[in-house]
């Protein structure tokens, strides 16, 4: 838990109501679409951006190269345009622990002002990649996000 609490330290950015993960992207110019703002493919790389250090932050492994699960299913809904050269805080958490799947949520506001830019959803399965199969969702993970979060999180399913 000293191995959580300190790289916790060193990844949080800002607060973010409900979301003790947060980290800051400026919106690059390649970012923004013929519209004039970001293109809404590029919030899943946003979501991803938060999501992948604050999986292996929980995994005991910042910064590790590879992680031991696999994106399922994803959703994004659009709030309000995000526009270069604006900053986004991308707040990320676990919501809930399966057997095999973990679901987790996603916030983005724009820095300065708060606006809400989108919300989002995720459902990961834990995925042994030698064996091309999924697997159970680690007993140290599920200890560690819920002690991370502060509540419980295991839903004792077969999902």
């Amino acid at each position: 838990m000293r191995l959580l609490a300190a790289a916790h330290e060193k990844c949080y950015n800002a607060p973010m109501e409900g979301y003790r993960y947060t980290t800051a992207i400026p919106v690059r110019f390649r970012d923004i679409d013929g519209m004039g703002h970001v293109n809404n493919a590029v919030y899943l790389t946003y979501f991803e951006a938060a999501r992948i250090p604050y999986y292996l932050l929980l995994r005991g492994r910042p910064g590790a190269p590879r992680a031991d699960m696999i994106v399922a299913e994803i959703t994004c809904t659009y709030r309000s345009p995000a526009v270069y050269p604006e900053t986004l805080l991308v707040g990320v958490r676990v919501e809930e622990i399966r057997a095999r799947s973990f679901v987790m949520s996603y916030r983005i506001e724009e820095e300065k002002t708060g606006r809400l830019v989108a919300t989002g959803r995720s459902v990961q399965v834990s995925y042994d990649y030698q064996a091309r199969a999924s697997m159970p969702v680690p007993p140290e993970f599920i200890a560690a996000a819920e002690a991370y979060e502060g509540r419980p999180l295991w839903r004792n399913n077969e999902q």
